[in-house]
C-alpha cells in the first residue's frame, strides 16, 4: 500500500482559471493527496483589502469540482495555522504571489507548533494572463 503523502496549498479561488490549475498540478509533484484549503471571507478582505466576488461557500464548493482536490476545508478564522496543525501535511505548497504577514511567518510558526510540513515556493504560470486580479470574468 502507497504510503499517503499530503500537500496544502491556499487561495481565494475566486475564479479558478489555469493559474490555479497549475498550482494544483506542481503541488501533485510532491504528494499524492491534496488539501486546498480556501480563504474566509474575512481573510481575503484583511489580505487583499477587499472581498471577493464570490462567497466563501461558493468559491469552496468550486474548489470541489477539480478532481486534482482530495480534500476541501475553510481555513480558520481565529488560528490561520490551526488547519496546518489539524491536517498535518507533508508540504505546503505556496504560490509564487502569496505575501502575507501569514505566508512569511509560517516556518516559524511550524518550528513552534512542531510541525514538520516543508515549504515549497512553486513557479509561477503566464501570470501575464492567470492571476486573479487580470482574470475577472471567468
Amino acid at each position: 500500500m502507497k504510503e499517503t503523502v499530503k500537500a496544502m496549498v491556499f487561495g481565494t479561488f475566486d475564479n479558478i482559471h489555469l493559474g490555479h490549475m497549475n498550482l494544483i498540478t506542481q503541488a501533485k509533484r510532491y504528494a499524492n493527496y491534496i488539501i486546498a484549503v480556501v480563504a474566509r471571507d474575512d481573510t481575503v478582505e484583511k489580505i487583499k483589502g477587499r472581498t471577493p466576488k464570490n462567497n466563501e461557500k461558493v468559491r469552496l464548493e468550486h474548489v470541489r469540482t477539480i478532481k486534482a482536490v482530495d480534500k476541501v476545508v475553510l481555513g480558520n478564522l481565529s488560528d490561520y495555522y490551526g488547519v496546518i496543525e489539524e491536517y498535518n501535511p507533508n508540504y505546503i505548497c505556496l504560490g509564487y504571489d502569496q505575501e502575507s504577514s501569514i505566508t512569511k511567518n509560517i516556518e516559524e510558526e511550524l518550528k513552534k507548533r512542531y510541525l514538520k510540513a516543508k515549504v515549497i515556493r512553486l513557479r509561477s504560470y503566464r501570470p501575464d494572463l492567470y492571476k486573479s486580479s487580470k482574470v475577472k470574468d471567468l
